[in-house]
């Protein structure tokens, strides 16, 4: 897990902030690079494909490495072609090459998201899933910090086309953890079967429809149809709290970092403060609150420790109102960003975590995508609104209106655990 979270988080800098920067460093305007990092949507409309991860078995590749493997090494490969062709791209001269190369990237890691989580949740039970996403998201923070520091040190030193070089050769360490593991195996409910034989005696008695069309409209029903139908009708009416809760639940720090860096420079910090505190501090603070909330899941279960951690979202994002009304302190900004980044990465295993959990293991892939993508687009998109805020009302306003954002989750999640029991597949 650990490997396989370092090969998923290594591509996301690499067509985000850090290909921001070697645009920037090239002389593209700001305007061209803000459109390039649509690229970096693709990782919240990955349910739109999920459906063909979930169920296609690719062709003479499955039968050696089974559906989830054989997926997640087609798309490690697309990642490692996709920087390959990036590092051969001049940004002035072939800038058009460059962005396809990008969005093949976006797309395969993407890809590689559905099939690792899928392959995560079918691969251990629910009570193991806290230790999962904890080492997950380490992993996943080691490639992260691999692709900002050190792609920048690289290029620093060399180049960013040998930069992107670099890490697509370090997307081997995925090849081979792929490799390496066992398939899982799919137990699949028998409430889930019952459905889908609906399924085939409906298509059975459509005597008009020819026996191709009735095979393709039952491909689609089972793999795009059937695991929506089976969440809500598990759920219930209950089902609207719980994608409530996931819509919302990180809207509140996502909304708050858009501003941060913003906030530093305002206030005088320099870029070698920033980018100490925040590039190196703030991701090891992450892995050990990651492992932390890991931790506090076998002791304790999810739905306490996300409660924690919403709790602790809500805490940290006011305690950048003292970043804002005090002058530059190295040592201070520390603390809070060691503090922020430590409730994160507890409340992101929880959240994983749970996630998980919802999945019925029939539709792992198509399920988990939807939840991430609803987890991911609606912050997104109110985090857009942040600069505008800050415009407006200044600093102070703004991490109080953040942290007033956490309390509808908080309050959610009170919901969530008196209906514990009635949400698990």
């Amino acid at each position: 897990m650990l490997f396989l979270g370092f090969s998923a988080g290594l591509p996301l800098l690499l067509v985000f902030g850090t290909l921001s920067a070697w645009l920037a460093r090239s002389g593209i305007n700001k305007s061209t690079i803000g459109y390039i990092s649509w690229v970096a949507l693709l990782y919240g409309l990955k349910f739109l494909w999920s459906p063909l991860v979930d169920r296609l078995k690719l062709p003479i590749i499955n039968s050696i490495f089974g559906q989830r493997r054989s997926w997640m090494l087609i798309a490690q490969l697309g990642v490692i072609v996709g920087l390959l062709i990036m590092s051969f791209s001049n940004p002035n001269s072939q800038l058009n090459m460059l962005v396809w190369a990008a969005i093949l990237v976006a797309f395969s890691s993407a890809t590689q998201d559905i099939a690792i989580d899928a392959w995560r949740i079918e691969a251990m039970p629910v009570e193991s899933q806290g230790a999962m996403s904890g080492t997950y998201q380490m992993g996943y923070r080691l490639g992260m910090l691999l692709a900002g520091g050190g792609s920048f040190f690289i290029a620093h030193y060399y180049s960013w086309p040998m930069a992107y070089s670099v890490m697509s050769m370090v997307m081997i360490v995925g090849v081979v953890t792929t490799i390496i593991i066992s398939e899982p195996e799919r137990n699949i409910t028998d409430d889930t079967w019952k459905q889908e034989k609906r399924v085939i005696d409906f298509l059975e008695n459509s005597t008009q429809m020819s026996s191709r069309g009735r095979r393709l409209y039952a491909w689609v029903i089972g793999a795009v149809v059937c695991p929506f139908t089976e969440f809500l009708n598990r759920n219930g009416q209950f089902a609207i709290i719980i994608l409530l809760f996931i819509g919302l639940f990180r809207i509140s720090d996502i909304s708050m970092g858009i501003m941060a860096n913003p906030l530093y420079v305002d206030i005088g910090y320099s870029d070698l403060q920033i980018g100490f505190v925040t590039k190196t501090i703030g991701p090891v603070v992450t892995i050990i609150g990651a492992l932390l909330g890991g931790v506090l899941i076998m002791r304790y279960k999810v739905i306490p420790v996300l409660m924690i951690g919403a709790i602790l979202v809500v805490v940290t994002n006011l305690l950048f109102i003292l970043v804002a009304l005090n002058p530059p302190d190295t040592i201070f900004l520390s603390l809070v960003i060691g503090a922020d980044n430590i409730s994160a990465g507890i409340a992101g295993s929880a959240f994983i975590a749970y996630l998980s959990g919802l999945t019925n293991k029939a539709y792992t892939a198509t399920q988990y995508a939807l939840f991430s993508s609803l987890m991911l687009l609606p912050a997104k998109f109110i985090g857009g609104f942040s600069g505008s805020i800050v415009e407006s009302y200044g600093y102070v306003e703004f991490f109080f209106y953040t942290a007033a954002l956490g309390f509808p989750a908080i309050v959610l999640i009170k919901l969530l655990s008196n209906n514990e029991k009635k949400i698990m597949p």
